[in-house]
């Protein structure tokens, strides 16, 4: 292991030791969403899925 990756892997630690306790305090503080907003959220991907799908077809 040379110094290169023992210093990525130091950073990496460092980043979810930071990160951590932020992203707790967003998961528990967040608003929830609703029917609708999950909808709107879900006929986008839809669309996007059949449209790649059509794309293979076409192939």
């Amino acid at each position: 292991m040379d110094w290169m990756q023992i210093i990525a892997a130091l950073a990496l630690v460092m980043f979810i030791v930071v990160l951590l306790p932020r992203t707790r305090h967003m998961i528990k503080n967040s608003p929830k969403g609703t029917s609708s907003d999950w909808m709107s959220f879900v006929i986008p991907i839809a669309v996007v899925v059949l449209f790649i799908i059509l794309l293979i077809k076409l192939v």
